[in-house]
């Protein structure tokens, strides 16, 4: 995202009170603006396609469609078939790719990390927040999510991998030869990052500025052709002892 622009916010949430509450805090410093409000998951799909947000405030359970199947909705790939039917000559149906594939996922709940938070993080939601989260906790890690950035706390993302069980051997394979693809600087860069590790403490580490340790997680991203930092840290922990890790 370039200096200056203003984050494009759509907010789900099935209790209209919350969505107010949500609104006003983060319109609260003109960083980021609400684009649409969606009642359901249904709702929250159309929003995000017709607006294209960079973020979508999405609570884990709402009628219709909750949290986890929005998430699988937003992150599948959709049928070359239906690239056509958005309204006609929409810029965002591209190659049949879904159009809020780049819209970044900020899941809001009640209840705490549980399995329905778990399964959408692991299907591409990029970060989760507790509805009564202060309004500073809140910006802070709508910022994060929209620089690319950490959102879960290490303690956190071990638990959801932990949720996904022991990987199998193919599963293992596959994972070691994408990774150990990755140059040194990268490799040394992925093992941070699956360590839960934010920009500017993988920067501490490596003596290096904030922003060319952005350009390199981007470069990991793309390398290994990864959708979230929760997706680098899955992978890193399926390649296992084949990663090469930090030194020292």
């Amino acid at each position: 995202m370039e200096f200056g622009h203003v984050g494009r916010v759509v907010i789900a949430d099935d209790e209209p009170v919350v969505r107010r509450a949500l609104r006003t805090a983060v319109e609260s410093t003109g960083e980021f603006h609400v684009v649409a409000e969606a009642a359901d998951g249904h709702e929250a799909v159309e929003a995000v396609r017709a607006h294209l947000p960079d973020i979508l405030l999405l609570d884990v359970r709402m009628p219709r469609m909750d949290g986890v199947e929005t998430t699988t909705a937003l992150r599948a790939p959709r049928p070359e078939g239906d690239a056509g039917a958005d309204a006609e000559g929409d810029a965002g149906a591209e190659s049949g790719a879904d159009a809020g594939a780049g819209t970044r996922i900020v899941l809001t709940t009640g209840f705490g990390l549980d399995r329905d938070v778990e399964r959408a993080l692991v299907l591409g939601a990029d970060a989760f927040l507790p509805k009564n989260a202060p309004r500073a906790e809140l910006l802070a890690a709508l910022r994060a999510v929209r620089d690319g950035d950490a959102v879960l706390s290490p303690q956190v993302l071990r638990q959801v991998l932990d949720a996904l069980g022991t990987p199998t051997d193919a599963q293992r394979r596959q994972a070691r030869a994408r990774c150990e693809a990755l140059p040194p600087r990268e490799a040394e860069v992925l093992g941070l990052v699956a360590a839960g590790l934010s920009n500017r403490e993988i920067g501490e580490r490596l003596h290096s500025p904030e922003d060319s340790v952005k350009a390199l997680v981007g470069r990991v991203l793309a390398e290994l052709g990864a959708a979230s930092r929760l997706e680098l840290a899955l992978l890193a922990r399926t390649a296992g002892a084949g990663v090469r890790g930090p030194r020292g």
